[in-house]
């Protein structure tokens, strides 16, 4: 899996490149390895602007302005979460394009409408509408995760352009 994500990520860079788009991360149950597939690859620093890990609901509010009331109302673990901190990282940071995910890792925390696996996760870019998806990744803590990376890539490389 990370091979593919490596592979992944230096095709987001270069789409990103060739729009001269630059790159926010906002993560969660992933904690910044979005952010880390990107930067792994060499001269990524033109199109990485930067990466939010707000791993609590209180960073998501403090560092993405998430409204409080969507935890109480949808959950962190939602699409409206997600498409709050995906827009809010194109407003608390100079980038053009972002992606955000937030979900259930495990091995605990899940429930019979939320269970272990799902992930929300969204993509954000100026001057368009947001883009969401819905995934429920199969596997322990670490295969979610790393399957979240890997969508959460092919996300932001297909609303690059």
């Amino acid at each position: 899996m990370a091979e593919n994500n490596a592979v992944a990520a230096a095709e987001v860079l270069a789409r990103c490149r060739a729009k001269g788009l630059r790159v926010a991360t906002a993560e969660s149950c992933t904690g910044g390895l979005i952010a880390g597939a990107l930067t792994a690859v060499a001269g990524s620093s033109d199109v990485v602007e930067r990466g939010f890990v707000t791993y609590t609901n209180e960073a998501k509010h403090q560092m993405l302005g998430v409204p409080e009331a969507l935890f109480e109302t949808v959950g962190a673990v939602s699409e409206e979460v997600a498409r709050a901190m995906a827009e809010g990282a194109l407003r608390h940071s100079d980038a053009d394009l972002s992606v955000s995910v937030t979900g259930i890792a495990g091995p605990g925390g899940g429930t019979d409408t939320k269970p272990v696996g799902l992930v929300h996760m969204a993509s954000a870019r100026s001057g368009a509408e947001t883009r969401h998806e819905r995934h429920v990744f199969a596997g322990d803590r670490q295969a979610v995760r790393a399957a979240a990376v890997a969508a959460a890539l092919d996300l932001l490389s297909r609303n690059a352009g």
